[in-house]
């Protein structure tokens, strides 16, 4: 393999993987006392099937809190003491194959909620899929939400990435969100207090969105149905969705499409190992069968550089690649 373009400012050649601190390494020991403690930790718990790509290693711990008050007790003994990442579906995440280090905290159904308000507002917990919040927002006549059933993943992702599609993103709908941070302060932010840019956010590593409040506008749940029926359409006539994939892999740069670029630089089709890029899209990696996550981040590497020589663009990374390599 050649060696990949760095550009200024562009680190990635630099990071291991890992988080700032790894003390859990090689630890068999609860990271916390478990009493009162009602969800579930589990030490070295598999990752791969959690996540989209099905590929990856450990969790060094994974846990599965009962709800939040659990989760909040959790992070409060726990201190800063760890690295902490908050999972969802898993639908935007290379999970490297050295595995994760420090803990791993998974919202599961607990988390998966929303709840329609007062002024065209919806409540959500941060683990629940867009398809259930966009469809929740049309049965209750919320219209301004309905992109959210075009992006795979769960609305704590969404908050912290400000997620898009078609035409839209997080940033114009969030009004806040609830987060625990990583010493174990739980605090309500304003949208406004996000940083929000494309695809970013300026939450702390190791915050914890647990919940977000989005406003709408007044619609009618027919017209609201109708959009979300041609946003599920179109994604599954342009987008490899039943394959293991990761979603939108690169960031399109200003004025321009990331596949384009791709496609133009020839790489549609191209494989490393049994990772490919799509036919379909090329802005989408595919897992065709047994790939590591090296092989999907490499090939990823290969498409950068490639596009690079070809248009004098480097891409960056949408999706999120964590974990030892």
């Amino acid at each position: 393999m050649s060696k990949p373009m760095v550009q200024p400012g562009d680190t990635w050649n630099q990071d291991d993987g890992r988080a700032p601190t790894c003390a859990v390494d090689g630890a068999v020991a609860a990271p916390v006392p478990l009493d009162g403690i009602r969800g579930d930790l589990t030490c070295k718990a598999p990752l791969a099937k959690r996540v989209w790509f099905k590929s990856g290693g450990q969790a060094d711990w994974l846990f599965e809190p009962a709800d939040l008050a659990d989760l909040r007790l959790f992070i409060e003994r726990l201190g800063g003491q760890l690295p902490v990442m908050a999972l969802g579906l898993g639908s935007n995440l290379i999970i490297r194959d050295g595995g994760v280090p420090g803990i791993v905290v998974r919202l599961g159904k607990p988390f998966m909620t929303a709840e329609p308000g007062e002024e065209n507002t919806l409540t959500c917990g941060a683990g629940a899929p867009g398809v259930l919040v966009a469809s929740t927002a049309r049965d209750a006549g919320i219209a301004g939400l309905e992109f959210l059933r075009g992006i795979p993943g769960t609305v704590g992702g969404f908050v912290r990435m400000n997620g898009g599609a078609y035409g839209s993103e997080v940033a114009d709908v969030l009004e806040t969100c609830d987060v625990i941070l990583p010493g174990g302060e739980f605090v309500t932010l304003p949208a406004g207090d996000l940083g929000y840019s494309y695809r970013h956010s300026e939450l702390p590593d190791g915050a914890i969105v647990v919940s977000a409040r989005f406003r709408g506008r007044p619609g009618d749940p027919q017209a609201i149905g109708a959009e979300m029926d041609r946003i599920a359409e179109a994604r599954e006539a342009s987008q490899p969705i039943r394959t293991k994939t990761g979603g939108s892999t690169f960031k399109n740069p200003a004025g321009g499409k990331a596949w384009q670029l791709v496609d133009a630089a020839g790489c549609r089709g191209m494989m490393l190992g049994a990772a490919q890029v799509s036919e379909k899209h090329t802005n989408f990696l595919i897992n065709t069968g047994d790939a590591t996550s090296a092989d999907i981040e490499g090939l990823g590497e290969l498409v950068r550089e490639k596009v690079y020589k070809q248009s004098g663009v480097m891409l960056d990374w949408e999706i999120q690649r964590v974990g030892r390599p």
